[in-house]
């Protein structure tokens, strides 16, 4: 595990941004913390990153967005309202390791265990703008995180 700390919103987006170099398609990222905890700005960060200019919003209530550049989609999904069986019916199988897509999950802990490989981004409160945020993951034999 790699632990950081930003201590406001830019730097959250510079490390989303430095994050996003380790990402190829397929890859299945989950984020975790409480509301406000830095997650939509994180994922900022890794949209611009990717060459993705567009307004970046958290999909609580579409529960998924789609974001593309012409060669790769970025999938960006919000589990917060819905329980187990919701998660399924709604059919996140069909947007996770795509060969031409990246799938960001906000609360993600809720399917963590139904997956095979991801990278686990968790954000912490601790204080007004500081936030640690600690990256982890499952399945990977390689290093994913070359973090500057």
């Amino acid at each position: 595990m790699i632990k950081k700390y930003s201590l406001s919103a830019i730097e959250t987006i510079a490390l989303g941004e430095n994050f996003s170099k380790n990402l190829k398609p397929g890859d299945v990222v989950i984020f975790e913390g409480v509301l406000g905890g830095g997650k939509t700005t994180f994922i900022k960060g890794i949209l611009e990153g990717l060459k993705i200019r567009c307004k970046v919003l958290s999909p609580s209530f579409t529960l998924v967005r789609n974001y593309t550049n012409n060669k790769l989609h970025v999938y960006h999904i919000d589990l917060y309202r819905l329980n187990d069986e919701e998660i399924f019916d709604f059919g996140i199988e069909d947007f996770l390791y795509g060969k031409n897509s990246i799938t960001l999950i906000e609360w993600g802990e809720k399917i963590e265990h139904c997956l095979s490989r991801y990278l686990k981004v968790v954000f912490s409160i601790l204080g007004e703008e500081k936030r640690q945020i600690e990256f982890s993951s499952k399945g990977y034999r390689e290093n994913k995180f070359l973090l500057g």
